[in-house]
């Protein structure tokens, strides 16, 4: 009897046996394995589980999914199945591998992420695609990992702690020994690394490195969102004071190796609330009556030296950022408020492209060059737009500079009608060129002296805007055709914006239908026409917001590269940034490169460039995602003191779990969960954007105004939960 049971026993088939020993063999790729330690890791040593494991093993090796390196070891063989690529992963602990060259994502599911994290680079093995079924794999080794820093609450025990992330991406908390918890106290927002995830633990183990205070705190939360991105919020001490010791008079002998355009009449255009200017606009009538103009930058490369702790710090930061309350500088405040930023009424070293210009706003001759100027005047944009608007604002006939008299040439009243008037001319020509005219509404916060919000408006664009855009433009583009167009072909920094997606355009023009608009993509031309007839026809409107968002959502991503493409959305041959070195590293490299070529020197080493090209969009697209989270906490901050107001929204989004309704007088979006709609079962139609009640079949859907209030302002995970209130139709009958 026993003897019969043990047969029994011995002749059980493993299941899922080929999975089993190629999981062994992918996530460990550079050891081999004999039947005996494939049989460890599965647990099994009886003669059968043996046999059936060098039996799938030479199967294996038959169909060359694995290799025999010595007799009877065996590794996994590497072919065509593995590739290198980036980990998105999802709220729900999936996630895919964006792999270039491939044309679909890499889905993996949950239990092949094999400790991988969100923005990982990775190597992920495909596994046997079967016929249209989508591509899946699994994550063979970390190659690097996209960070080791995280925010998040540290929950204290008595021997032991974890720090729990706000980051809807990160799957694990952090495990904290006891000698590596620090300062922290039970429930402070910690900024923690993460050291090691050894291979049998659930969670990897990290270290607090700092305190950031407790949360819902103003400054807590504002220093949480730049910790989470890796952004810096001061700078190191060696840096200030390498900083401080630049030596920033305007001196004889630097003047004149520059062009002097110090009597030409030059003025700033800027927000109200700017603290550097770092562009300016100088205007005079030539003889022949047409225009020179003049756009002239700081000069931010003459201070900012290769290879100096200054220069590997704003390289490092690569862009300022700009949070709600507060901007963190590229820059130290020695320059980027004072020495570069071109104050009224002080000269400044100053790097230009200067143009004359006919009265059909065509270029006739470019220059571009070292300078030194001398700002007459700054203007606020409501200040310029007032001048526009009512031809009031004068400039005094003469101004004194370095002791001597000059007269001013042109009156500046004059001069902003002549540039407006030109600017109106380029703009009307870039559309019909195809550009696209994302004017989206900006949310601003009126702010108390302890950063509290009392009130939110809306920023619009309006001509004084779009003359300084127009004029910042024409530079970019025409530095980068100067270069560009040169051959032999020299290393420079582009701008660039690839065409939308087509499947991105399709799912536009299906949401858009239920608003009732659509748009043509039979070709480039009519989905640019169309797409700003679009712009055009939501203006003021209750779904602008929405749609504006959408449309850009459309869009590729704008990003830096050696490899010029052009520039869709602006519909350019050629495009780069010139004009903000205060802010941007690229300009910074813009400007070093242009003046190296028109000193005669060679091409540069592209190689070098497109890493650094790389390095700019990354810490780009981290300041975007940190600005636009201290809109949200602002925004949440905002509603906590209005928890029992009735407000008026917009539908913004429909999903399985709930629908996102967007305010329509502060723009503020939160959500209503399906489970609070307690008047019927609601189900998600995908199709129509909608919920449906199963009984009643009421129907929420995309763009349905409705009333709602907030049930809960979360200032910690940034998040606003709504009450349903229900649709404006219902309420206001």
């Amino acid at each position: 009897m026993s003897a019969k049971k043990k047969r029994k026993h011995s002749s059980n088939k493993i299941p899922n046996l080929s999975e089993s020993i190629l999981k062994i063999l992918l996530l460990n790729p550079t050891n081999t394995f004999n039947y005996k330690q494939i049989g460890a890791k599965l647990g099994v040593d009886d003669a059968s589980s043996r046999n059936q494991i060098i039996k799938k093993l030479k199967d294996l090796q038959g169909k060359e999914q694995i290799e025999e390196i010595e007799r009877g070891k065996y590794r996994i063989k590497k072919g065509n199945q593995y590739h290198t690529g980036r980990l998105d992963m999802t709220a729900r602990g999936q996630g895919y591998v964006i792999v270039e060259g491939l044309e679909d994502d890499v889905f993996i599911t949950n239990k092949n992420i094999n400790k991988a994290l969100h923005g990982d680079e990775v190597e992920v093995y495909i596994f046997k695609r079967r016929k249209n079924a989508k591509l899946e794999g699994e994550i063979t080794s970390i190659i690097k990992r996209n960070k080791t820093e995280f925010v998040g609450v540290i929950d204290i025990q008595k021997n032991f702690a974890f720090v729990a992330t706000s980051d809807g991406k990160m799957y694990t908390d952090i495990f904290i020994s006891k000698d590596n918890i620090g300062e922290a106290q039970q429930g402070d927002k910690v900024l923690v690394r993460m050291d090691e995830w050894p291979e049998k633990a659930d969670s990897p183990f990290g270290t607090v490195i700092k305190v950031l205070g407790k949360p819902g705190e103003h400054n807590t939360e504002i220093h949480s969102i730049l910790a989470q991105y890796g952004l810096p919020y001061d700078f190191p001490p060696e840096v200030e004071a390498f900083a401080e010791n630049i030596d920033t008079k305007i001196n004889t002998d630097e003047i004149k190796k520059r062009r002097d355009m110090r009597e030409v009449l030059t003025f700033t255009i800027d927000p109200a609330d700017a603290k550097d200017f770092d562009d300016a606009l100088s205007f005079q009538v030539l003889e022949n009556g047409n225009y020179e103009i003049g756009i002239h930058i700081a000069d931010v490369s003459h201070y900012l030296q290769p290879d100096t702790i200054l220069d590997d710090e704003a390289y490092e930061r690569a862009t300022s950022v700009y949070l709600v309350d507060r901007v963190v500088p590229m820059l130290p405040e020695v320059l980027s408020n004072f020495a570069c930023s071109l104050r009224p009424n002080e000269e400044k070293f100053t790097f230009s492209a200067v143009f004359e210009i006919n009265e059909k706003a065509e270029v006739r001759k470019n220059w571009f060059g070292r300078t030194v100027t001398y700002s007459d005047a700054r203007f606020a944009y409501e200040e310029a737009q007032q001048i526009i608007e009512t031809g009031k604002g004068e400039m005094p006939a003469e101004i004194s500079l370095s002791g001597e008299t000059y007269h001013v040439k042109e009156n500046i009243v004059d001069a902003i009608k002549t540039l407006n008037k030109l600017a109106k001319t380029m703009r009307r020509k870039r559309m019909q060129n195809g550009a696209i005219s994302f004017d989206k509404v900006e949310v601003k916060f009126i702010l108390d002296k302890e950063n509290n919000p009392e009130g939110v408006f809306f920023k619009e664009s309006k001509e004084a805007n779009h003359l300084i855009e127009e004029f910042m433009l024409l530079a970019n583009k025409k530095v980068a055709e100067f270069i560009g167009k040169q051959n032999p072909k020299k290393t420079f920094i582009y701008r660039i914006h690839d065409e939308p997606n087509d499947e991105k355009l399709a799912a536009l023009g299906n949401i858009i239908k239920q608003f009732g608009y659509k748009i043509n993509t039979r070709d480039r031309k009519t989905t640019n026409s169309s797409l700003n007839k679009l712009l055009v026809d939501v203006k003021g409107k209750k779904e602008q917001n929405l749609i504006d968002t959408l449309a850009i959502r459309t869009m590729s991503k704008a990003e830096y590269s050696t490899h010029n493409i052009g520039h869709y959305g602006l519909a350019f041959d050629y495009y780069s940034h010139f004009t903000s070195p205060i802010r941007r590293y690229p300009d910074v490299m813009v400007h070093r490169l242009l003046q190296m070529y028109l000193d005669g020197n060679p091409s540069q080493k592209e190689e070098v460039y497109e890493e650094k090209c790389r390095h700019s969009s990354d810490m780009e697209s981290l300041a975007t995602n940190a600005e636009r989270d201290s809109i949200k906490y602002m925004q949440v901050k905002y509603m906590v003191d209005h928890k029992d107001e009735k407000f008026l929204g917009v539908i913004s989004g429909v999903t399985e779990w709930g629908i996102y309704v967007e305010i329509i007088e502060n723009k503020c979006e939160g959500m209503v969960s399906l489970r609070e709609l307690r008047d019927d079962h609601y189900t998600f139609d995908r199709e129509e954007y909608a919920v449906v009640g199963s009984k009643t079949k009421k129907v929420y859907q995309l763009g349905d105004e409705v009333y709602v209030k907030v049930k809960q302002a979360d200032l910690v995970k940034k998040q606003l939960d709504f009450t349903l209130i229900g649709s404006k139709q219902e309420v206001d009958n």
